[in-house]
């Protein structure tokens, strides 16, 4: 696909800056029945995965088992991406520590050495990527009125970017 980001690299350098920046997300198991839910994510670029803290009672982490495909869909200002993977449980306290900020501890009020939090960690396979250069406002809009025609977004403002 064509783009303005430079190619495929563009494209994968734009979703890691966007999670980085926004960091929250919706993350569903894709098979499980679940609604998503939104979380903090934290990018490891090199390994081109997403970490994300989690209660262990939760429906979401009861529900992973030995790993789970799935789907997290992240947000900015002219850009909206689903990315896709796999998900599994990692017991590691010190990237939890390294990971805890003053969002977890907004959302999750134990601290980050609580025996009820874990680690997730999404190995991204691949996503796709929607760019709206006059802004999701505007496209919405666009879409909300537009009637049986398309809304004024141009083909090439879509990519898709293989992550693994």
């Amino acid at each position: 696909m064509v783009n303005d980001w430079g190619g495929h690299d563009g494209a994968q350098s734009r979703l890691w800056d966007a999670i980085d920046a926004r960091r929250i997300g919706m993350l569903s198991l894709t098979k499980s029945g679940l609604h998503a839910q939104p979380m903090l994510a934290f990018v490891e670029r090199r390994r081109r995965c997403l970490w994300f803290v989690a209660r262990t009672d939760t429906d979401l982490v009861r529900s992973i088992g030995e790993g789970g495909v799935c789907m997290f869909v992240v947000q900015d200002a002219e850009m909206i991406a689903s990315i896709a993977g796999e998900l599994s449980l990692v017991d590691d306290p010190r990237r939890m520590a390294r990971c805890w900020n003053a969002k977890f501890a907004d959302w999750l009020p134990e601290d980050p050495h609580d025996a009820r939090l874990t680690m997730l960690r999404m190995d991204c396979i691949d996503a796709e990527l929607w760019i709206a250069g006059m802004g999701l406002t505007k496209f919405a809009w666009e879409i909300a009125w537009t009637g049986p025609r398309r809304p004024k977004v141009a083909r090439d403002d879509a990519a898709q970017a293989t992550l693994h």
